[in-house]
């Protein structure tokens, strides 16, 4: 079951945008097969474990953001590099000043135009987040995304949480949690097996944090979607 994108029209000034993107909030909506699976994962992400489940683009590995023991786990499993940090995945907007500083007016727009959803939107980050989260960077990669399980993982537990790709580093992404089971096995504390992820590939990667967007990866969404909402410059 996926939760439907909100859109919104891209025509409100300044001060209406700002309104609206503090009033969304999330109603994830988790198939009654899967909500003993979801809730011991949340007992698991309180207790620092760390977990895989599927989303809208990919399977992803995700743990509470706040615990540095359990951050430090996901960068272990993966065999990723602590400077490359790790995205984060939100239950809703509401959940960004936790992580992030004021939001750009052109953000603030292709967040209400693409979320929930396959883009992240890479933002200056909060004091909150820690260095191991955003590698030493002064940004944080975020994301809310079009599927029930992580967003209701981050709200159950109050906080957003890391939302990698459920995969060793170099191989290639998981889309099944079978697939992510011959990759990791037992080092994930659970795997949801929630079923293919609906679209199979990872999202779309937009930097912005400066005064103009940017491309970091191309991804679920084209350049052509994002300039039919935002029809400034994107480098």
């Amino acid at each position: 079951m996926r939760v439907a994108p909100v859109v919104y029209s891209v025509k409100e000034t300044p001060k209406e945008l700002l309104s609206i993107f503090s009033s969304l909030r999330s109603d994830p909506k988790i198939p009654e097969t899967l909500e003993r699976q979801v809730r011991a994962s949340i007992r698991l992400l309180q207790e620092g474990g760390v977990v895989a489940f599927p989303t809208d683009t990919l399977y992803g590995l995700g743990a509470d953001f706040a615990s540095t023991t359990a951050v430090q786990r996901v960068l272990a499993i993966k065999g990723r590099s602590a400077d490359m940090g790790l995205p984060l995945l939100l239950c809703g907007p509401e959940q960004l000043p936790m992580i992030a500083g004021e939001p750009s007016e052109f953000s603030r727009r292709l967040a209400l135009h693409f979320w929930p959803g396959a883009l992240t939107l890479v933002v200056r980050r909060s004091a909150e987040v820690s260095d191991l989260v955003t590698g030493g960077r002064d940004t944080v990669a975020v994301r809310v995304p079009d599927h029930p399980i992580p967003r209701a993982l981050a709200q159950s537990l109050g906080r957003p949480i890391t939302g990698t790709s459920a995969n060793l580093t170099g191989a290639p992404p998981s889309t099944t949690a079978q697939e992510v089971w011959r990759q990791l096995g037992a080092r994930v504390d659970h795997i949801i097996d929630g079923g293919p992820s609906p679209l199979g590939r990872a999202s779309t990667i937009l930097d912005v944090s400066g005064p103009v967007p940017r491309m970091v990866r191309a991804g679920a969404i084209t350049l052509e979607a994002l300039r039919r909402v935002y029809p400034g410059s994107i480098e």
